[in-house]
Order: structure tokens, then C-alpha cells, then sequence
């Protein structure tokens, strides 16, 4: 009967332990049907799909965007932790294997005469007042995996080195939705500087004028110096237009890792084309797209791995060691064989009993970051639905506000011609023509800034959604 209980104990131990180091299943994260403001509903299809060579098609973009992949510095130190967390997976596989070791040693030990070695050798009278032994053997030590560390460890190792793949992705998805804004604000930046000096040009014409009709005593000198101080202040574009050229041209050549220099570059900003149809697809599928979202559902793995390694450490440990080899207390039988030859097998179970409050402390512990865990996987998925629908609104609105500024410009160049006229028959004064000039400067560049905002939210989305690295 009592035999019988210790098997039922042992079995309910086993059972206990098993149920420890149990996995939690991925939750499920709260989402939405489908994303605000998509304009297909229902679509599975996804831009985040399409490689970014056909999302991104303008020439010089791409080559921009494939420099930065090949060169940047944190994609080539992402490769590296992917290179070393690669290395450290194979090298866990290794767990199962025994530990062999080989040992030679040779030792000569002069014991005391009152000694119990002392009185043994001189009862022996071997000859010697030193002990001599000289030995040669493979020591093998192995763990059975009774309780799965080792099968976790493998899990968390597995689980680390499919992050850095993600971590990589991720990295790729950024410089690929940086490089396109960063392209994108330069080409702004191009027709603004274009807009300066067409408007330095027109105020030159307007300034000319204006001089004539002073030297002819048609106009007080105050018409002048305003429409010299409207001139300047087109002219104060150019330089810093320009110094903010240069800039985004160091900024985008350091992103694909080259020294700063020019970009050569014949597109211009109305060039670009955005397409009309950008589906999302569904909310779901974030979860797979996304690799900062995958890392996270990654780091979950992991911290079940480490709930069962701690909870394998509160339970007994089986060691089963061996030894063999020869050994002589005299080096010249030491290889004498078979006379030398020994051999040593051994088995234990190793239970820890003090160091149960600190391990039964660290499983716990290890429980509440899993729970963490799965708090940070849910964040990370809301977050990434966060920025998609913050993306699509921004399409969404910016497109009704190009289609106002376009307008407004339209009239604004319309009033500026019809105020020039005026001016030039004398039936408009000089006021109306700079206040025509400054406000169609103004809206030109607003309108560049619409265009350049619009193509970036539509990069964002893009990035928003996971796509990038294929």
C-alpha cells in the first residue's frame, strides 16, 4: 500500500509539472471589422502586399530606396544580430547532447609521517614517502529533459532568432517609408524653390513698373518701398529654400548610407501619381503583416518558454554521469593495459529544498511577464490599427484639401493676372497687385506643401500596414 502511494505521488508530481510548464495559447486581440475611413470595405486585398518596387515606381525613388536596403547601418547591424542569433539557436540543439570532457592529470602529494597516507605507505613500504597518480579518462555528463527545459530553452532560442528576422523586416519597412517621404519632401522643396523665383520675377516686373510711375509722378515713394519689401520677401525664399534642399539631400544620402552629397533627380512633384484605389485590407491580417506585431506575438513564445524553465527548476533533475580511462600511481604503467583501465557509472536525483522559495519565486515572477507579455502583444496590435486609421484619414482629407488649395490657386493666379491688367491701365493701384502676388505665393506653397503631405501619408500607410520588406 505504501509502495503503491509513492507511485501515485510520483505520478501526481509529473502531472503537476507538466501542467507548470504548460504554453499559453497567442490571444486573440481585440479588432475591428474592418479599418475607419477605408474606402473598400469588405477587401482582402492589401497594398501592404505589393512589393515595394511596384509600389514605389519612380526611377530615381527606387534606386534610393535599394541603396539604403543594401548600405544602411541598421539594417547591416540587424543582419549581424540575425548572423549571431542564428548561432546561439544551433547551439542549444546541443542541450541534448551529453557533455563529454576529457581530464589528464598527474599529482604527487608528500604526506605527513603521522598522517593516515603517511603511516599507510610506510606499513606498505612501497619505497616512496610520496603518493604519485597519474590518470587519463572521458568524463560524460548528461540531464535527462524530464520536465522540458530543455525543449523550451530550444522554443526561447528559436522564438529570439525569428525576431531579429522580424526586427530586420521592421527595420526595412521604416527606411523604405523614410527614404519615400524624405524623396517626397525634396521634390517640395524643388517646386517650392521654383515658386520663389517665379514670384522674384514677377516682383521685378511689378517693381519696374512702379519705379515708372514714380519717376513720372504717378505713385508716391511708399509704393515703391512696398513693392521692393514684397520683392524681398520672395527673395528671402530662395536661400532658405535651398539650404533646406541640401539638408534633405545629406539626410536621405546618410539614410542609404553614403557620405552627404546631391541627389540627381528629374522628376517634379506633379509627376507623381496617387493611385486611386488604396485597399487596406482587413484588420486580421495585421497580425502577420506587421513584424513589430510579430515580434511582439514572438516575445509571448518566449515568455512561455521561460515560465516552464522556471518551473522545471523546482522539480528534481535526473544526472547520469560516467567515467573511464586509466590510472597509475606509477607513470610507467600509467598506459598499461588492461591493467590500468577503470570505469565509473553513476546516476542522481538532485531536488532542491532551500533554494525552493527563491525558484518558486522566480516561476511566479516569470508567470506575471508572461502576462505582461500577452498586455504589450495586445498594445502592439492597437497601436498598429491606431496608425493605419490615422493613415487613411489622412489620404482622406488631405485629398479634399489639395482639391480646395488647387482651386484657390487657380483663382488666386486668375485674380493676380486680372490685378496686373488693371494695374497696367491705370484702373487697379499698386496695393492690389502685391497683396494679388503675396497671396498667390502663399497658396502655391501651401499647395506644394498639400502634395508633398498627401504622397507621405500614402508612404505611411503603406508602412502602417506591413509593407516594405517583401
Amino acid at each position: 500500500m505504501k509502495k503503491y502511494i509513492n507511485s501515485l505521488g510520483f505520478i501526481l508530481l509529473i502531472l503537476s509539472a507538466c501542467n507548470v510548464t504548460r504554453n499559453t495559447e497567442t490571444p486573440k486581440p481585440e479588432l475591428p471589422v474592418t479599418f475607419n475611413d477605408a474606402t473598400t470595405l469588405g477587401d482582402t486585398s492589401s497594398i501592404a502586399d505589393i512589393q515595394w518596387k511596384n509600389f514605389f515606381t519612380d526611377a530615381t525613388l527606387q534606386q534610393l530606396i535599394d541603396t539604403a536596403i543594401a548600405k544602411n547601418y541598421d539594417m547591416q547591424i540587424a543582419v549581424k544580430n540575425i548572423e549571431a542569433s542564428q548561432l546561439l539557436f544551433k547551439q542549444v540543439n546541443w542541450n541534448y547532447v551529453p557533455e563529454v570532457n576529457l581530464n589528464i592529470t598527474a599529482s604527487s602529494n608528500h604526506p605527513s609521517d603521522n598522517s593516515l597516507n603517511g603511516l599507510s605507505l610506510n606499513q606498505y613500504n612501497i619505497g616512496k614517502k610520496h603518493i604519485e597518480d597519474y590518470s587519463a579518462n572521458l568524463a560524460l555528463s548528461w540531464e535527462a529533459d524530464i520536465w522540458g527545459k530543455i525543449r523550451n530553452q530550444n522554443k526561447s532560442a528559436l522564438a529570439t532568432y525569428l525576431q531579429t528576422v522580424e526586427a530586420k523586416k521592421a527595420i526595412q519597412t521604416n527606411i523604405v517609408a523614410s527614404v519615400s517621404q524624405g524623396y517626397y519632401n525634396l521634390l517640395m522643396l524643388d517646386e517650392q524653390l521654383n515658386i520663389a523665383e517665379r514670384n522674384v520675377k514677377l516682383n521685378d516686373s511689378t517693381l519696374r513698373i512702379i519705379r515708372l510711375q514714380y519717376d513720372a509722378g504717378q505713385v508716391t515713394l511708399l509704393a515703391v518701398q512696398q513693392a521692393e519689401a514684397q520683392r524681398q520677401t520672395a527673395a528671402q525664399l530662395v536661400p532658405q529654400f535651398e539650404q533646406n534642399i541640401s539638408i534633405q539631400e545629406n539626410a536621405l544620402r546618410i539614410l542609404t548610407g553614403e557620405l552627404p552629397n546631391t541627389i540627381t533627380r528629374n522628376s517634379i512633384l506633379d509627376q507623381l501619381v496617387i493611385p486611386e484605389n488604396l485597399p487596406a485590407g482587413l484588420p486580421s491580417a495585421i497580425v502577420s503583416r506587421r513584424p513589430d506585431v510579430r515580434s511582439s506575438e514572438l516575445q509571448l513564445n518566449i515568455a512561455n518558454a521561460r515560465v516552464g524553465i522556471a518551473g522545471a527548476n523546482m522539480y528534481p533533475s535526473l544526472n547520469i554521469t560516467a567515467s573511464g580511462g586509466v590510472n597509475s600511481f606509477k607513470a610507467s604503467n600509467w598506459f598499461n593495459v588492461p591493467a590500468s583501465l577503470f570505469g565509473v557509472v553513476a546516476g542522481g536525483i538532485v531536488q532542491p529544498l532551500l533554494q525552493h522559495k527563491q525558484l518558486s519565486t522566480q516561476y511566479k515572477v516569470a508567470k506575471v511577464e508572461r502576462e505582461e507579455t500577452v498586455l504589450r502583444f495586445r498594445q502592439s496590435v492597437l497601436n498598429a490599427v491606431g496608425e493605419v486609421s490615422d493613415a487613411l484619414v489622412k489620404i482622406q482629407k488631405l485629398k479634399e484639401q489639395k482639391e480646395i488649395a488647387i482651386n484657390r490657386v487657380n483663382t488666386l493666379q486668375k485674380a493676380t493676372n486680372n490685378a496686373d491688367l488693371l494695374f497696367k491701365n491705370g484702373i487697379a493701384n499698386y496695393l492690389e497687385v502685391i497683396t494679388a502676388q503675396s497671396n498667390v505665393l502663399q497658396g502655391e506653397l501651401e499647395l506644394a506643401s498639400i502634395k508633398r503631405d498627401e504622397l507621405s501619408a500614402v508612404a505611411e500607410l503603406y508602412r502602417a500596414l506591413g509593407g516594405g520588406w517583401k
